[in-house]
């Protein structure tokens, strides 16, 4: 049986002290692939994989050994999610409407990969065009938790949580527009990171929402993460929404120490019908940072009631939009029908899934003449309101908040059909994305033994500061956070 990948740190130490190239790091990420079944017969982790692709990515990478200055992620193999453009590998969305499409681009986050040594391996499965919370909306099957192959391992990066939650790679980039990467990431028991909006280029991403829309890392640890989020981060002139800020070195956080940092407990995230044993774990972890030296405030959020239903009117607003593009005409499946509106119609109805199409009517009927105002317009104040909240509690003194990152645990395949239902597993997440500010969510602990994850948020492009304090909890649980 093979053995689950080492750290990135591991991956590119050896690959620079010579005892390990990048040729055997993505040989020893296909056989671990290989034997915990990742296939579409399997766990569904990956849409599309070539290792043929990824060996010649490999040897690209063995040539850059040489330079004065090797790469942070240097023999580092990095799974993609399917709605991250790549030249070799297809980028379809998980969805039929664009099976086996090959982008004539790459994204910005994958140039910026290749540069840093790292090795792009595979494209994962998701919900089709990030549009769920479970990774059972993709027109590939439901990818299965590596964890608890009955359970989902949610969503909609589930592919990319599950390819390192597998063992397969140390790191994976997915995308998050109301929390796509922090709940899959504590519902596979590893890190999940969204950075704030605008520190990572979006140039290459299949737009969702893109007033949301976000690329983020997932990591077998803290540090797998920071260094895959220091990677990607920065200033692209390809995409106008992207800060021209420095980027810190977020590895070098988990030399700092939370003493006399405030850490605020948000009243709203831990109603009393939060799972108790959830809250518990929560609880549990902000006393051990507290026996570090910070200190533990409660605070409100008073519009956090709202994210919910202000999230899916906005979301499926900037949808309607977006996907309007895929008509048949450009790129992508196309059926034939009755004239032009006929093939239109044809192939939106054949190519786009139910939950895909249930966005795309919401979001057309909250933009349309006479509900404009009512929903749309109304969701953007409150929006604003909830991110008002944020910046009020953070302008008082608190450094960082923490959070459950989901309700509950994750749950079985085919248990929630109830479209409102699966909407409430992002109430923890959605708010983050609606004030654009950076969260992440690690392992605190297990019940039932799945796991929990307990998520850090901090001010606008504060980033380091969350890093800090999710090195110092790493630490402080130890192997209690996978137990």
């Amino acid at each position: 049986m093979s053995t689950p990948s080492p750290s990135a740190a591991t991956l590119r130490d050896e690959t620079v002290a010579g005892t390990r190239g990048p040729p055997a790091a993505v040989e020893a990420a296909i056989e671990r692939s290989r034997a915990v079944g990742a296939g579409r017969a399997g766990l569904n982790i990956f849409a599309w994989t070539d290792d043929d692709d990824a060996r010649s990515h490999a040897a690209a990478a063995l040539e850059q050994m040489s330079d004065t200055d090797p790469g942070l992620l240097l023999g580092v193999p990095v799974a993609l999610k399917d709605n991250i453009a790549t030249l070799a590998l297809p980028t379809s969305c998980g969805s039929r409407i664009l099976a086996g499409y090959v982008s004539p681009y790459e994204a910005t986050v994958v140039r910026k990969l290749r540069e840093a040594g790292a090795i792009p391996f595979g494209k994962t499965n998701m919900d089709e065009f990030a549009m769920g919370s479970s990774t059972e909306y993709s027109a590939y099957g439901p990818t299965r938790n590596p964890l608890a192959h009955d359970r989902v391992p949610g969503g909609s990066s589930g592919g990319s949580a599950a390819a390192v939650a597998a063992g397969i790679v140390p790191i994976a980039l997915g995308s998050e527009t109301g929390g796509s990467v922090r709940q899959p990431a504590a519902f596979c028991g590893i890190v999940g990171v969204k950075p704030t909006y605008g520190r990572v280029s979006r140039f290459g991403l299949v737009a969702f929402a893109s007033s949301l829309d976000q690329i983020g890392v997932f990591g077998a640890t803290v540090d797998d993460a920071a260094r895959g989020l220091r990677v990607i981060a920065g200033y692209d002139w390809l995409d106008s929404t992207s800060a021209e800020l420095d980027v810190p070195e977020y590895h070098e956080a988990g030399a700092g120490a939370v003493k006399g940092m405030v850490i605020g407990r948000p009243t709203e995230y831990f109603p009393e019908s939060l799972d108790p044993r959830i809250s518990a774990r929560c609880d549990a972890a902000l006393e051990r940072l507290r026996a570090l030296g910070a200190e533990i405030r409660d605070v409100s959020l008073p519009h956090t009631e709202m994210a919910i239903p202000v999230y899916y009117i906005v979301a499926p607003a900037e949808a309607s939009s977006n996907l309007a593009r895929f008509d048949g005409v450009r790129y992508g499946l196309r059926i034939e029908g009755d004239g032009l509106r006929g093939m239109y119609e044809a192939t939106r109805s054949q190519g786009f899934g139910a939950e895909v199409t249930r966005r795309i009517l919401l979001g057309t009927y909250v933009l349309s003449a006479g509900y404009y105002d009512a929903y749309y317009r109304k969701a953007q104040q409150v929006r604003t309101l909830i991110a008002a909240d944020f910046s009020r509690v953070f302008a008082s003194g608190v450094d960082v908040l923490f959070t459950p990152t989901a309700p509950t645990t994750a749950f079985p395949i085919g248990a929630i059909s109830d479209p409102y239902e699966m909407y409430l597993s992002d109430i923890f997440t959605v708010t983050a994305n609606l004030a654009g500010v950076p969260a992440m969510s690690q392992p605190i602990g297990r019940v039932d033994g799945l796991p929990v994850g307990g998520q850090f948020i901090a001010a606008h492009f504060d980033e380091m500061k969350m890093f800090t304090a999710a090195y110092a909890l790493e630490r402080a649980l130890g192997a209690e956070a996978r137990a």
